[in-house]
C-alpha cells in the first residue's frame, strides 16, 4: 500500500494519486481476508525528507499478524531499528540505498538480509530500464540491470521491482523487465505494478519468474478479493497459501 499523509492512496505512473482509506483499517481487512504480507511505502516521505509513519506501523502491528514491510524515508540503521521496534518486520530501503550504498550492506550484517527489502522504480528506456528515486520523481540515470546485481551483492534479502511505467495501468506487469531481473538475481523478486486481472498474476509468476506478487488498485477498489487470486492460482497449479 502506498501511504502519504497519513492514508493509502493510488494513482496511475505514480501520479494522480487518489485516496484509498485509512492504512491501519485497510492492514487489518486485508489480513483478514487472506494476505500472506503487508506492505506500507510511505511514498512522499524521502521527497519531502521527513521519517517515515512509525505511528502507523506501531498501529498496524497491533491488529494484524502477518508480516509488516515497511519503506519510505529510512536513511539510518537508527531508523530501521525504530521501525523494526515499532513491530515492522521487514524494512524497504530505496532513495536511501542510492544515496549510500553502504546501509544496505551494514543493515542486513546487523538485522539479517531476511529482513531487509531493496525496493527499485523504474522506467523503460528503449530496451533498458533505468532507475528512479525520490517516490519516482528523480532520474538517477542508473541502469536498473547493474543496480539490481549490485543490491543482491550488497546483501539485499529479496528485491521488490516496480515498473513506473505499468503503474496503477491495469495492464499487467512488465514481464520483459521481471524475466531480465530473475534471469540475473538468485533472491526472490516481488512484482510490482500493472495489475488488472486474475491473469496477470499467473503470468507473473509463470512469465516474469518473480516469487511473490504485490497488487493495489484491483483490491482497493473491491475488483476482486485476495481470495479469488489465489483460488485462480491454485487451479493454475501455482503453489499459494491459504
Amino acid at each position: 500500500m502506498d501511504v502519504k499523509h497519513g492514508r493509502v492512496v493510488k494513482g496511475i505512473n505514480f501520479v494522480n494519486l487518489i485516496d484509498a482509506g485509512d492504512p491501519v483499517e485497510q492492514a487489518r481487512f486485508y489480513s483478514d481476508n487472506g494476505a500472506d504480507e503487508i506492505c506500507f511505502l510511505d511514498i512522499g516521505a524521502s521527497l519531502e525528507k521527513r521519517k517515515t509513519m512509525i505511528d502507523v506501523v506501531a498501529k498496524t502491528s497491533e491488529r494484524v499478524f502477518i508480516p509488516l514491510t515497511v519503506g519510505g524515508g529510512i536513511n539510518s540503521i537508527q531508523d530501521i531499528r525504530g521501525l523494526l521496534k515499532a513491530g515492522a518486520d521487514k524494512i524497504s530501503i530505496n532513495t536511501a540505498a542510492i544515496l549510500n550504498e553502504n546501509l544496505i550492506a551494514e543493515s542486513s550484517s546487523r538485522f539479517g538480509s531476511q529482513c531487509i527489502v531493496a525496493a527499485v522504480d523504474v522506467k523503460k528506456y528503449y530496451e533498458d530500464w533505468i532507475v528512479y528515486s525520490h517516490g519516482g520523481t528523480k532520474n538517477t540515470g542508473i541502469n536498473a540491470m547493474s543496480w539490481l546485481e549490485k543490491l543482491q551483492q550488497l546483501g539485499a534479502g529479496e528485491i521488490l521491482l516496480t515498473s513506473m511505467d505499468k503503474d496503477g495501468t491495469k495492464d499487467g506487469f512488465d514481464l520483459g523487465l521481471l524475466k531480465r531481473a530473475n534471469d540475473i538475481l538468485n533472491i526472490p523478486v516481488i512484482a510490482s505494478g500493472g495489475v488488472g486481472n486474475l491473469k496477470h498474476f499467473e503470468e507473473g509468476v509463470t512469465i516474469g519468474g518473480a516469487s511473490a506478487l504485490l497488487a493495489a488498485s484491483v483490491f482497493h477498489f473491491a475488483e476482486f478479493s485476495i481470495l479469488d487470486v489465489k483460488r485462480y492460482l491454485q487451479k493454475q497449479n501455482i503453489q499459494v497459501r491459504f
